[in-house]
């Protein structure tokens, strides 16, 4: 398979891209489920974006650095502000239907945020973006998407039977078609990650099933700078149900919008807390308000604080989060009546793959956006009902660069011209890339092993990588997930590929660059909370805590099925 420009990843970055870059030429989508399902799909609370006259850009930017701890890239921080109330009107044009009050948007507020600027459909944000995005992809001719198609690794100068040149450079993937269990190589002149997070690190996390930090694994195997991962931010109210969490420790999440419209955060006999943590109370920043919670559990040996609902009033719970009452009353908790049981969760990963401006990483003609990206735009916590905003602000930026680029190089000669050739050159660079060649690889039949070794990382994730940590158990987890990294490698190595060892894979890469980026920040701040440095520190202070791919010297091998 040949294509102009290829996705990886079906949510808002994805698919808003998409539908740019289709102007342009041949898009292809793949994604690893179908396509609907991404983390965009189960984004609840909003997008923030500066809509009314009462709010500047100047106090979004400064709530939004406030948040980042002062890591936030002043930039990046402007740009998305700057442009996120055009990208608001592209999503109404494109059918979005936002919630609105007497014929304006409804602007809801959340933790962190000064003003009033959560553009919303409800509690079921995400979901109505996705149906609006996904139906605008269906009915255009130059775009196609490819459901159940598992990345594996990104085509770089080792895949290639005569490399081009010295430069690192992105030829496309090595895609599983989990549907016929074949490998496929897809070659094209421009390759997009878009794959969104890795919660599902953690025992338990809002993230679904398929947050397994693919992209940011093969972004680092292909030489991609990974920046910040040591942020990993936990959502301080997903719902707490004993022993109902899914197969894969997906959580219900509670929207922080619930406590932007009135409700408080309370111990279980019913006493208020957050006053003791932040002025700000319970709508303080994400990373504050899980480690108050955080501390009140340990203080009183529960498992659980409650949230208590009740405050925003009857007749409005289910109108405004209809999705969120719905969903409490089917397990028997009425939030009109009952406080709600809630404990934080891994959520969101504000570190990742390194861009410019232009969502550009340091692999020529590899692009990155949303989740999956070090941006400078979160800084050390994100604000929330900020990511939405990035993930299209910096997938439009994406288009204006390969646009800008494309008309530079057709000068004179035309656009027919210049596409012809590139046309020719996806061929050339389609022959010269190494078939899928797993000779000597077996269908290994001790899937416990990868079962288990999933289960192991979240636990060592969970336990010593948390929203609390120290040098003692950040040690402790790097030796744990160094030896399975090994283990994983020598099994990956004489078995054929399924989904999950793909996945597992690419978990343990995760968890490596979370803990040794942790490792290397010696002071807390936002969601780096170590209690050996347990106050912000500048003389400890790391700008950022890049890690780069280190490459051997060694032989190329003959297949092309490498690490």
């Amino acid at each position: 398979m040949t294509t102009d420009y290829l996705i990886i990843g079906s949510g808002i970055a994805g698919l808003s891209l998409a539908l740019k870059l289709s102007r342009l030429g041949k898009v292809s989508i793949i994604t690893k489920k179908h396509s609907a399902e991404s983390n965009t799909n189960y984004a609840q609370g909003g997008i923030a974006a500066v809509m009314d006259s009462n709010d500047t850009f100047e106090s979004h930017v400064a709530d939004t650095l406030e948040a980042g701890a002062g890591l936030c890239k002043l930039e990046a921080v402007e740009k998305i502000v700057t442009e996120g109330p055009e990208m608001i009107r592209e999503l109404i044009e494109i059918g979005v239907k936002f919630s609105k009050e007497h014929g304006k948007l409804e602007l809801g507020k959340e933790g962190g945020h000064s003003k009033n600027r959560i553009i919303h459909a409800k509690d079921l944000t995400g979901k109505e973006v996705e149906r609006a995005l996904l139906h605008q992809i269906k009915i255009n001719r130059n775009i196609s998407v490819y459901e159940y198609y598992f990345a594996i690794d990104l085509l770089t100068p080792r895949n290639l039977k005569k490399p081009y040149d010295g430069e690192r450079a992105c030829y496309g993937i090595y895609a599983l078609n989990v549907k016929s269990n074949k490998v496929e190589k897809i070659i094209a002149e421009k390759t997009i990650l878009a794959t969104g997070g890795a919660g599902q690190v953690y025992l338990h996390s809002t993230n679904p099933a398929i947050a397994t930090g693919d992209g940011i694994a093969m972004g680092y195997r292909a030489g991609c700078n990974i920046a910040n991962m040591e942020f990993i931010q936990f959502h301080p109210t997903s719902l707490y149900e004993a022993g109902r969490e899914n197969g894969s420790g997906q959580v219900f999440l509670i929207s922080e919008a619930v406590r932007g419209a009135g409700a408080v955060l309370k111990t279980k006999d019913g006493k208020e807390f957050m006053h003791k943590y932040d002025k700000r109370k319970s709508l303080a920043p994400r990373d504050i308000v899980a480690r108050a919670i955080d501390n009140e559990m340990k203080k009183s040996s529960d498992s659980h604080v409650m949230l208590d609902m009740r405050l925003i009033g009857k007749e409005k719970i289910p109108k405004q989060f209809p999705n969120i009452y719905k969903y409490c009353m089917s397990i028997g908790i009425d939030p009109t009546v009952q406080m709600v049981p809630v404990v934080p969760a891994a959520h969101y990963a504000c570190g990742g793959i390194v861009t410019d401006l232009w969502g550009q990483t340091n692999v020529k003609n590899l692009y990155a956006s949303g989740e999956v990206t070090m941006t400078g735009v979160h800084g050390a916590n994100r604000l929330a009902s900020n990511s939405l905003l990035e993930a299209m602000v910096f997938s439009d930026a994406i288009f204006e660069k390969i646009s800008e680029e494309r008309k530079a190089k057709a000068n004179d000669k035309g656009l027919s011209d210049f596409d012809s050739k590139r046309k020719k050159m996806l061929k050339t660079v389609h022959d010269n890339v190494l078939n899928w060649n797993d000779k000597g690889t077996i269908n290994n039949e001790e899937w416990i092993l990868i079962s288990h070794n999933k289960r192991e990382i979240k636990e060592i994730m969970s336990d010593y990588v948390g929203i609390v940590r120290n040098t003692i158990r950040l040690e402790r987890a790097y030796r744990r997930i160094e030896m399975m990294k090994k283990e994983i490698k020598d099994f990956y190595d004489k078995t054929k590929v399924t989904v999950e060892l793909l996945e597992l894979r690419n978990l343990v890469a995760v968890a490596y660059l979370i803990i040794a980026s942790a490792m290397q920040r010696h002071e807390s701040r936002g969601l780096h909370y170590m209690l050996d440095y347990p106050k912000r520190d500048d003389r400890n202070f790391v700008k950022d805590t890049v890690i780069k791919k280190k490459f051997k010297r060694a032989k190329r091998p003959n297949d092309s099925k490498i690490n």
